[in-house]
C-alpha cells in the first residue's frame, strides 16, 4: 500500500539478502501462528533498475499493439456470443479482426506520439540491497524462536576442555666447589704458605 500515514514495522529478527528467502522466513512465522498482521517485510537501500527490453519500433509497436487486440477480440467475441447464442463463426472471426485491428491502431498512435521521447521498450523494477523481516513486540519472543531455533533446558552444556598441566621445570646443574685458595678466608687475612715452613717428612 503506497501513501497513508507510516505504520509501526515493529523489531528485526531476521536479515535476509533476497526478497525470496525473506518470504520463505514469513511463511515459517504464519506456519507457527504468529498473526500475519503483525510481521513487515521491510526492504532496505531501494534502488530502481530499468532493463532494456528491445529497441521501438513501427513494426515493434504494431506487433505488440496485435497482442493487444487479440484479446480484445476475445472480449468483444464473448459480448457477441452471450448477447446472440445463435451467432455464425464468420462474425467471431470478424469480430476477432477488428479486435487486433484497433488493438494495432491504438498502438501504432501511441508511439508516434512517445517516438521522440525514447525509442527502445524497458522493464522498471525496485530492488532492495537486503531485506529485513520484522515482528511487533507482542509477538517478538515466540518469532525469535521459530526463526533462529529454541533452545531447550536439557541442552547439552558445553565440555570445557581439559586443562594440561605444565612439564616441571628440570633441576638446574650443580654448580663445581671453587677451589680453597680462592674461597675467601672465614676470619682475618690468608697467608699463603711458604716452603720453609712445610713440615719435614718422617
Amino acid at each position: 500500500m503506497i501513501g497513508g500515514a507510516p505504520q509501526e514495522h515493529g523489531e528485526k529478527i531476521a536479515d535476509f539478502p533476497s526478497y525470496p528467502a525473506a518470504q520463505k522466513a514469513v511463511t515459517r512465522l504464519i506456519e507457527a501462528d504468529i498473526p500475519a498482521k503483525d510481521i513487515a517485510i521491510v526492504g532496505r537501500g531501494i534502488r530502481s533498475v530499468e532493463t532494456i527490453t528491445g529497441r521501438l519500433g513501427y513494426g515493434a509497436a504494431a506487433r505488440s499493439g496485435a497482442i493487444n487486440g487479440i484479446l480484445l477480440g476475445l472480449l468483444f467475441s464473448a459480448l457477441f456470443v452471450l448477447g446472440t447464442p445463435g451467432a455464425a463463426v464468420q462474425l467471431f472471426a470478424g469480430v476477432m479482426l477488428v479486435g487486433i485491428a484497433l488493438g494495432m491502431l491504438m498502438s501504432l498512435i501511441v508511439y508516434a506520439f512517445l517516438r521522440r521521447k525514447r525509442d527502445y521498450s524497458s522493464i522498471t523494477q525496485l530492488i532492495a540491497d537486503h531485506y529485513e523481516v520484522t515482528v511487533l513486540p507482542r509477538s517478538i519472543h515466540r518469532a525469535r524462536e521459530v526463526v533462529g531455533g529454541r533452545v531447550g533446558p536439557a541442552a547439552a552444556a558445553p565440555v570445557a576442555a581439559p586443562q594440561q598441566t605444565p612439564a616441571p621445570a628440570p633441576a638446574p646443574a650443580p654448580q663445581p666447589a671453587p677451589p680453597l685458595d680462592a674461597e675467601p678466608p672465614r676470619y682475618g687475612e690468608r697467608i699463603d704458605p711458604t716452603p720453609g715452613d712445610t713440615p719435614p717428612a718422617s
